[in-house]
């Protein structure tokens, strides 16, 4: 496949995550963050994101298979993995934890279990997508873009709970460096 045509699908397949809802603008601030010097940035925090999402799907397994449910402490491990997922603009799998920790208000089991079901399948979803995504950019390599002029300064952090969470600050300054640190 041509190099174009290659960038022209690449294009298409960002669109169509968009249009279908799997990603949401912070999935573009995102991206602003990328440029020459870290080409792949985007996919760094997209990996960062899925290697702790493991962890938190885990977690919330084995605290809806104890009886009886600690509906607290779901909510907190959804809290957590929605901030996250929030994070990389992952729109459906955010929306799907908001269900989840409305049926742990209410106090609903049958909701919880069905509704991390869901939460899982459009974990699952977005993150096909988003690997066929990236493979294909890594293809065709590094292109010119919008963002590559943009001057952004970020932080990336890990916080105690291990949620990820971006600073984002757009400034008259060159982009000097993104640096990620543990708290």
């Amino acid at each position: 496949m041509e190099r174009n045509q290659m960038h022209r699908q690449i294009a298409n397949t960002r669109k169509l995550m968009f249009d279908q809802g799997y990603l949401d603008e912070q999935f573009i601030q995102l991206e602003e963050l990328q440029d020459g010097s870290n080409p792949n940035f985007v996919e760094e925090v997209v990996t960062l994101y899925y290697r702790d999402s493991a962890r938190f799907l885990s977690n919330l397994d084995q605290a809806l298979e104890k009886r009886p449910l600690d509906f607290s402490k779901l909510d907190n491990l959804m809290h957590q993995f929605k901030g996250s997922s929030t994070s990389i603009g992952a729109k459906k799998v955010k929306t799907e934890c908001t269900h989840f920790r409305n049926y742990c208000n209410a106090r609903n089991a049958e909701g919880c279990k069905r509704t991390f079901q869901n939460v899982k399948k459009e974990y699952t979803t977005l993150r096909k997508k988003l690997e066929a995504y990236f493979q294909m950019s890594r293809q065709v390599g590094p292109v010119e873009t919008a963002y590559a002029s943009s001057v952004v300064v970020c932080t990336i952090r890990y916080d105690t709970i291990h949620s990820l969470h971006l600073n984002i600050i757009h400034s008259n300054l060159p982009l000097r460096r993104c640096a990620a640190r543990s708290h």
